[in-house]
């Protein structure tokens, strides 16, 4: 499961990356840029459903704060 979270930050952060670069490059000239913001979004709202998933099905276990 810790890996299958990394593995889906490390895309959401090469997302924004991408709309970075798209944002520096086209100056605002095609829709680049949106695109890649909507796959981050996209991304993010997806890891976060994956947490509470695999939270209702115990396969992950809070641990509180130590």
């Amino acid at each position: 499961m810790k890996i299958l979270v990394a593995i889906a930050f490390l895309l959401i952060l090469g997302s924004l990356a991408s709309a970075l670069v798209f944002l520096m490059r086209d100056k605002g000239k095609s829709n680049r840029t949106v695109q890649a913001l909507a796959v981050r979004v996209g991304l993010s709202v997806t890891l976060f459903l994956l947490i509470l998933l695999a939270y209702r099905l115990g396969w992950i276990q809070p641990t509180g704060i130590r």
